[in-house]
């Protein structure tokens, strides 16, 4: 997911991926050569490292939270 426009498509934040990273899907799309169907492995494997991300989301949060309340 290109959170920081890394891939140049000029989106700046996506929801959550729908049976995949939204380049394969999304913002990007459209063009030749892009997938849009995937294997439930591919799906899994790219919602777990969404989750992971999440997970890590949560933990800046609390850590910033812990701060502000010192």
């Amino acid at each position: 997911m290109c959170h920081t426009n890394e891939h140049g498509c000029g989106h700046q934040a996506h929801h959550a991926p729908r049976g995949g990273g939204h380049h394969q899907q999304g913002c990007c799309a459209g063009g030749l050569g892009h997938r849009r169907f995937f294997t439930k492995e591919e799906t899994v494997a790219q919602l777990e490292e969404y989750l992971g991300s999440l997970k890590a989301e949560a933990k800046g949060l609390e850590e910033h939270i812990a701060e502000l309340k010192k």
